[in-house]
């Protein structure tokens, strides 16, 4: 299992956060309170669309309508997918169960259409979709109740240590990303280990 922001898709909250709050002449912490305060149980777990939420940020940022599409356009645009990662999750395909479990906004699955990355993984677990968000167990629960895995024999992988932990708590393997090259070393790792536990007669 493995989360999209900040692994698969490469986060680039920072530098857009660090431009509009010049801009708008706000901190960064005020810009982010304003675009993600109180969305976790909201727009994150589908119980409002992206609209609704947008006009809900639009009144903390006092920004008028066009101010507000060229944000959510900033926002949006430039969406920089790791390829190797992709790659190397692709090419899993028939080898190892995959899914996607991401916290994610109403929008991602149809970003993920356009970006081509839909058939990276056998199944795509979006707590927009699903109704609750990592760290809340179900989320993990229903990925491996679609992958018919076992915790054990399932490695998490999220760019949040909160995340790591709640699956780890569940029993399955957890790996903190910090590079690409470190998770795709990880998940081979853990896959010959898998394999080796499954076959120990041929381990060598």
């Amino acid at each position: 299992m493995i989360d999209v922001g900040g692994v698969l898709l490469r986060d680039r909250l920072p530098a857009v956060t660090e431009a509009w709050s010049a801009r708008l002449g706000v901190s960064g912490r005020a810009f982010l309170a304003a675009l993600f305060g109180g969305s976790d149980d909201q727009v994150l777990t589908g119980r409002v669309s992206e609209d609704q939420w947008w006009a809900v940020v639009a009144g903390r940022l006092h920004a008028g309508p066009d101010l507000v599409v060229e944000l959510r356009r900033d926002l949006a645009s430039g969406q920089d997918w790791d390829r190797a990662l992709v790659a190397f999750l692709r090419g899993l395909r028939g080898e190892a169960k995959t899914a996607i479990v991401s916290n994610a906004w109403p929008a991602m699955r149809v970003a993920m259409a356009r970006a081509g990355v839909l058939d990276v993984v056998d199944e795509i677990v979006l707590s927009c979709e699903i109704g609750y968000a990592k760290p809340d167990a179900r989320i993990y629960a229903a990925a491996l109740d679609r992958l018919a895995a076992e915790p054990a024999s399932t490695l998490f992988v999220d760019d949040t240590a909160g995340h790591v932990a709640a699956a780890e708590a569940l029993g399955l393997a957890g790996h903190l990303h910090t590079s690409s090259s470190g998770t795709i070393a990880r998940i081979g790792e853990f896959l010959r280990s898998d394999r080796d536990a499954s076959h120990p007669g041929q381990a060598g």
